[in-house]
């Protein structure tokens, strides 16, 4: 077996790694945490370090981003809204080490293009176009605008974020009578309708809650005691996200509380954008950028 390219030696060493780090954090984190982990942990030289003139970005950062969508194609990684993934499939893969796995996904990938092209898979070396000077991966291009949404989210009080909330839901078809004012809310920050006199179920009641730190367990059972009528849910938007116990605390209880955290948010407003009222898409707006997609 010839020895491989600095191009793949390099994609191998930090796709094994990003695929280690996501084992060893519960098979999912944020790409720019996985990004920052596999900097500390693989030992990289000044060419890899090298940065491109095109895009700024750093050599390695672009075979890591163009790599793994082999290990996505080869379903070890799943990429969405900048949050990535390991599969059970992935999982496994790391025993490979660094070079088969990358093999491996690499030849998952050829024979999906391959069947894509209704044609013979392409034998050379796949790398980045014009040694990765051009490529833009979407997932990179998906986490800036992640991270400009989490910024001015992160720049609002909790009262705005409130409304931020309450406007979502209004884009998602319901009816919002109730927003609490400044001070004391009993609890809940938002009660939503299906239909403005609130006869349809569900009736919805918000907790909404601004700041880093993760929403504890004791919150969510807070929550839960207050859906007392039948047909009650609740939901729990929280940006620092849920400890473990609080999820689990969600999943265990006899009434339905949802849990939202900052990712999720994002990608409900993204989804539901179009259908919100010009007086709610000023509080976050956003501009639509298209790319060419892919075809399976």
């Amino acid at each position: 077996m010839r020895d491989p390219s600095p191009t793949r030696a390099l994609a191998a060493k930090v796709v094994h790694a990003a695929l280690e780090i996501l084992r060893d954090n519960g098979g999912e984190m944020r790409s720019r945490d996985v990004i920052a982990a596999v900097e500390q942990r693989v030992e990289l030289d000044d060419w890899a370090k090298q940065r491109y003139e095109s895009s700024g970005t750093p050599r390695w950062i672009t075979f890591l981003h163009f790599f793994t969508i082999d290990c996505a194609k080869a379903g070890l990684l799943v990429k969405k809204a900048g949050t990535w993934y390991l599969t059970p499939d992935g999982e496994k893969a790391i025993a490979l080490g660094p070079r088969e796995l990358l093999d491996e996904a690499t030849r998952a990938y050829r024979k999906w293009d391959a069947e894509r092209r209704d044609a013979e898979a392409i034998d050379e070396e796949v790398t980045p176009a014009g040694d990765g000077a051009h490529v833009i991966a979407m997932d990179q291009i998906q986490e800036l605008a992640n991270s400009s949404l989490e910024r001015h989210i992160a720049a609002k009080n909790p009262y705005e974020f409130q409304e931020l909330a309450a406007a979502l839901l209004r884009g998602m078809g319901y009816f919002t009578p109730f927003v609490a004012p400044r001070g004391k809310d009993g609890g809940v920050d938002v009660i939503a309708y299906r239909d403005p006199l609130g006869t349809v179920s569900p009736r919805i009641k918000v907790q909404v809650k601004h700041r880093q730190d993760a929403a504890r367990a004791e919150e969510i059972r807070q929550l839960m005691g207050l859906l007392q009528r039948d047909g009650d849910v609740g939901i729990f938007i929280s940006t620092g996200g849920f400890t473990n116990d609080a999820r689990t605390a969600a999943q265990g209880g006899h009434v339905h509380v949802e849990l939202i955290d900052l990712t999720r948010f994002i990608e409900l407003w993204q989804e539901h954008y179009d259908k919100l009222s010009d007086e709610d898409r000023v509080l976050m707006p956003l501009v639509p950028v298209y790319f060419l997609a892919e075809t399976d």
